[in-house]
């Protein structure tokens, strides 16, 4: 979807996943990062959005570009590593799974096209080793804890790409 970007644009980070689904966690544990490190201009929001929900949908309207930030399945990668795509591609392809909820980004934005709301997207995700434990568990495995700071490093890396720079607090 080629969407025009302004030179100041609006932005929304959706830090999507379940705490207590050890790896799924790996959203808001992106999220509470960036929020306890950084400071949060006035044109980017972030959100621990917990899983997606049609609720979301208002915010493909209100911003000009939306980032998800999830956990990602069958990418054939190792564990830790972060991978990059249009919500079109990261949904519909076979084989990877980003995002391990019932509701995916390219649904909202298909349900956003349908009521005449646009914007970019972009989903960054890392290949979880387990986001599916047998009991509730509120951590995130060990290869993919070590990679959360490239994970982060990868958020800022787009954000700066539309021209927001986070400063450390």
């Amino acid at each position: 979807m080629a969407v025009e970007v302004p030179k100041e644009p609006k932005v929304a980070v959706f830090c999507v996943g379940n705490r207590l689904h050890l790896d799924d966690g790996i959203g808001p544990a992106v999220y509470d990062v960036v929020m306890e490190r950084y400071q949060i201009p006035e044109n980017l929001t972030m959100l621990d959005v917990g899983v997606m929900t049609l609720d979301l949908v208002n915010y493909v309207d209100n911003y000009d570009v939306l980032i998800a930030v999830d956990a990602v399945e069958n990418t054939g990668e190792p564990a830790g590593t972060v991978v990059r795509f249009k919500p079109e591609d990261v949904d519909r392809g076979p084989g990877y799974t980003m995002s391990l909820h019932d509701l995916k980004l390219a649904d909202l934005f298909d349900a956003a096209l349908l009521i005449g709301y646009e914007a970019e997207g972009v989903c960054l995700g890392m290949q979880v080793q387990n986001a599916d434990p047998v009991y509730l568990t509120e951590d995130l495995t060990p290869p993919v804890k070590a990679a959360l700071p490239l994970l982060v490093e990868t958020l800022l890396a787009e954000l700066a790409r539309y021209g927001i720079v986070l400063r450390e607090r």
